[in-house]
């Protein structure tokens, strides 16, 4: 067997080399052949190609946290590779989402030993870009930029945006065709969801499932402010969002059309601002690697 690692030195501020260290050791071992990328920031993608051409693994493992993850499913593709997932960032959500090992040489044995396989699904945005969790518009969209641009960190720092952004931000209307049907509404915050809760933890909705060809639209139509402290604190509240202040739709395909161009993030990253946005469902897209059906 061949293994590739797709590394992110920096993500969550973890220090892969110990673990890498240890990895390597469990492989020789067991007479496993590895290899290791790490990214850089620069042509990562095209290198990968490369480097899975040369190498022709049979697993590849994301190694980092969850844009580590989505990264690697990007570059996998329309390969049939299995993906598997080495949880080594600061939130882990998809390793959460997906009940990976904590420990990461155990997460590691798990890739090695597992013969399961699920086809999980992936969202494309505007034609160009990715999810696999959740991706929105409005006050979360609004406080994760303000506070990506701030090179101070920790809760103090998110604490200031979060008033911020909950003082500031008005209700907008939206504009929603998913499958055939349309809805017209005012609201804080429109999200898309292939998962149901955030890598926080917090739980936006109960019906969003990895692997069933299906994603949500979650419209937030009330500025609550327990519900958004609960939020900020990151509780594990099942009524994050409750029925009564959101309308959630599910679909395969959907149009989103703004009042005018609003900010969107996707899986915690800051994707740019955009008028009107295309969300296509790519079922079973990735071939993960499981230890549990799901």
């Amino acid at each position: 067997m061949k293994l590739l690692f797709i590394v992110n030195p920096i993500s969550g501020g973890v220090n892969k080399e110990p673990f890498l260290k240890d990895a390597q050791q469990l492989c020789k071992r067991y007479g496993i052949a590895l290899a290791i990328f790490r990214t850089t920031g620069k042509n990562d993608k095209e290198q990968i190609h490369q480097v899975l051409e040369k190498e022709k693994p049979d697993k590849v493992a994301a190694v980092g946290g969850d844009g580590t993850v989505l990264f690697s499913a990007i570059c996998l593709l329309d390969s049939g590779l299995p993906l598997g997932i080495i949880p080594q960032g600061s939130a882990n959500g998809m390793a959460k989402e997906l009940q990976v090992n904590t420990n990461a040489i155990e997460a590691l044995k798990d890739i090695i030993m597992s013969e399961l396989y699920a086809g999980m699904d992936l969202l494309r945005v505007n034609g160009s870009y990715y999810s696999m969790h959740i991706g929105d518009v409005g006050i979360n969209a609004n406080l994760v930029k303000s506070f990506s641009e701030d090179k101070r960190r920790g809760m103090m720092t998110y604490s200031k945006y979060f008033v911020e952004e909950l003082k500031k931000t008005k209700a907008f209307r939206v504009k929603v065709d998913i499958d055939g049907d349309t809805i017209e509404e005012l609201c804080y915050m429109a999200a898309i969801c292939n998962s149901g809760r955030y890598g926080t933890g917090v739980i936006l909705n109960n019906q969003s499932n990895l692997f069933d060809g299906k994603f949500e639209i979650v419209l937030l139509r009330e500025k609550n402010i327990n519900t958004f402290i609960d939020a900020a604190l990151t509780k594990f509240n099942e009524s994050f969002y409750k029925a009564e202040h959101t309308r959630t739709f599910s679909g395969t395909h959907a149009r989103i059309y703004f009042d005018e161009p609003r900010i969107l993030q996707l899986d915690g990253e800051i994707i740019g601002a955009f008028a009107e946005l295309e969300v296509e469902m790519l079922p079973g897209a990735i071939r993960m690697i499981t230890c549990n059906r799901p």
